[in-house]
């Protein structure tokens, strides 16, 4: 007659190992299950297809908007600066942007991008780019 002697220890083991099974097989499941795509938008444009193929195209596309954003922001900072030093020194806005031209404060007014217009309102030296 044999007598089997189990430890504590190996039970103990077991389920250790028991339990890992069950949190690794969970863990797949849970991340195997099914997904709904969300659409993330662009937001620098509207034209990407998602197509690898196209995947230059739609990055120069992206590069180029994002220019058009920064030069459009670095052209408003700089007027709406310029206004404010006017204001500063003739204790007045100015009554178009040409008058900042004409005072020596900028050397032309930089022109509007393209779709775009300058809206200027000389009551509160508020200066907006908006669509034509």
């Amino acid at each position: 007659m044999q007598i089997v002697v189990r430890s504590r220890f190996a039970s103990v083991a077991g389920m250790r190992a028991i339990c890992a099974a069950v949190a690794v097989s969970v863990t797949l499941l849970v991340g195997c299950g099914k997904k709904e795509a969300k659409a993330e938008p662009n937001l620098l444009t509207n034209n990407n297809s998602g197509n690898p193929l196209t995947a230059p195209v739609d990055y120069l596309g992206a590069v180029n908007q994002a220019r058009k954003g920064a030069v459009n922001t670095i052209d408003k900072a700089g007027l709406n600066k310029h206004i404010e030093m006017f204001n500063a020194q003739e204790g007045r806005f100015p009554r178009d942007l040409n008058e900042l031209v004409q005072k020596g404060y900028i050397q032309a007014v930089p022109a509007a991008p393209q779709g775009m217009r300058l809206d200027y309102n000389p009551q509160s030296g508020e200066l907006k780019i908006v669509p034509q």
